[in-house]
């Protein structure tokens, strides 16, 4: 529905690095390609200074849409830890007590493995209620907690609301918002539109997404479930005109708007 009681949310989620999180867990945490519901609905969270064990009912009714205006590329950043204290690490094993042993032999030294992307941008838009995203959209200009992409050492760059849209739907939201890829992947593109995958939620839809959270108590963990999508390519404009071809009709090779490495950020 696009009636004047609901209203679309336009997130823009760029920063040096950021990361959403999937279902990998301890030492090696991955990332995936590109925002999550869990994630963006977070990122809300926080603005409107939510506690962890808040309900998020309102929250879940809201559908997302995505669109990848810069995918990035993928970062693995390898680090090391250790007892400060000069002690073994602890093992995955208990004692009779239900108490962490520590490995023996002794390992005083462990390796964890986290995963990014870098210098991606993406536009997330939301619709619902008019009157709960008014309320999200201030909150987001003026967050309670900081914001984060996906982990708290991701804060974003710029501003991250673009504002409201009413009277539209998600797919036809993702495909008035302007371009917001950095200037070196504007310098790279020479037509006069360019086409952005977006990933937009559907009851109807084909694919099926695991990135509902239940909760963010952090005592009970959480828990996610399932939701439908349906994949797009949007066209959006460059704010370039069409390059001039030669008076033959064929062109030369500088001259074609086909670019096979546009769609890995390159």
């Amino acid at each position: 529905m696009t009636g004047t009681t609901n209203a679309v949310l336009v997130l823009r989620l760029a920063a040096p690095l950021q990361s959403w999180g999937g279902p990998s867990r301890y030492n090696r945490r991955e990332t995936r390609p590109q925002p999550t519901k869990s994630g963006v609905l977070g990122l809300l969270a926080a603005a409107e200074g939510r506690d962890r064990e808040a309900p998020l009912t309102d929250l879940l009714g809201l559908q997302l849409g995505v669109r990848v205006d810069q995918p990035g590329t993928l970062l693995r950043d390898y680090h090391t830890y250790s007892d400060y204290r000069g002690l073994p690490l602890l093992s995955a094993k208990a004692n009779a007590k239900g108490q962490q042993t520590r490995t023996a032999p002794p390992k005083y030294t462990g390796v964890t493995q986290r995963f990014y992307l870098q210098d991606a941008v993406f536009v997330a838009a939301l619709h619902g209620p008019k009157p709960l995203l008014q309320g999200l959209e201030e909150a987001v200009r003026n967050p309670v907690f900081p914001l984060s992409l996906g982990r708290r050492s991701c804060p974003p760059t710029g501003p991250v609301s673009l504002g409201l849209r009413t009277g539209i739907g998600l797919e036809d939201a993702l495909k008035t918002v302007p371009w917001q890829a950095g200037s070196h992947r504007r310098r790279q593109t020479r037509s006069a539109t360019v086409s952005l995958e977006a990933t937009i939620e559907d009851p109807a839809g084909e694919q099926l997404a695991v990135d509902v959270p239940d909760t963010y108590d952090l005592k009970t963990g959480t828990r996610f479930s399932r939701r439908a999508v349906r994949h797009r390519w949007v066209s959006v404009p460059t704010g370039r005109t069409e390059p001039a071809h030669s008076a033959g009709g064929t062109g030369t090779a500088g001259d074609s708007d086909h670019d096979p490495f546009a769609l890995l950020g390159w």
